[in-house]
């Protein structure tokens, strides 16, 4: 009796941090395709560059979640167990590539344009009467890349967006508040990206915006 009850105990135990198989999308079965873009003042930056598998040795980090870039500006989010479901996060994909992204600025490593850096506190934006203004971090996020029309703003705790379908769309922005942000270039391509790799394609992106703010007081548009 007290070996099945030992049994009983360590099966729940088992049951409580495996991994279910109907656990919230993406699975480790799932192969979603996300633009993401870098936008400084007003104009886009390089797409992040390599695809991390490293040829004979994997970069450690896509080893362990299998999400990455091919120099298009598209993620390629085919998870492992430590970036499927709800630990699908935006910060696993800077982390790969060593960005930094937060409410101080955005941080390139040495391998990624150049390694500059946006501060919050020093660097600035000109406006549209070409004076300089003060810039904040905003990350915007499409539920769809076909579709401008609907979307949230963030301006904190950037990490931890949820990344929760597939061919949504990220513009990652050091901007002035208020400043107009685009959708990633990448989105317009995502079509032909999509169907060059797995022969399947969304439609074409819809202009026009309206964005939701996230940690923010107010809704607004743009």
């Amino acid at each position: 009796m007290a070996v099945v009850v030992i049994l009983g105990f360590g099966l729940i135990s088992y049951a409580r941090q495996a991994p279910s198989v109907t656990d919230t999308p993406p699975t480790v079965s799932d192969r979603w395709h996300i633009p993401i873009g870098f936008y400084h003042c007003d104009s886009f930056l390089q797409d992040l560059q390599g695809d991390k598998q490293g040829g004979d040795v994997a970069d450690p980090n896509f080893t362990k979640y299998g999400v990455f870039s091919k120099d298009d500006g598209v993620i390629r989010w085919y998870p492992q167990i430590a970036a499927a479901g709800k630990k699908a996060k935006l910060g696993v994909y800077l982390e790969t590539y060593g960005v930094t992204v937060d409410t101080k600025g955005i941080t390139f490593p040495a391998d990624q344009n150049k390694g500059v850096s946006y501060k919050v506190d020093t660097d600035k934006c000109k406006d549209e009467n070409g004076k300089e203004v003060d810039a904040t971090v905003q990350v915007i996020v499409w539920e769809k890349a076909s579709d401008s029309t609907v979307s949230k703003r963030y301006i904190t705790d950037f990490k931890n967006i949820r990344i929760d379908r597939d061919e949504m769309a990220i513009t990652i922005a050091f901007v002035p508040t208020g400043a107009e942000i685009p959708m990633p270039d990448s989105a317009e391509k995502l079509a032909e990206i999509v169907a060059a790799e797995y022969g399947a394609a969304p439609t074409t992106t819809v202009k026009g915006a309206t964005t939701t703010s996230v940690a923010a007081p107010t809704t607004t548009g743009g």
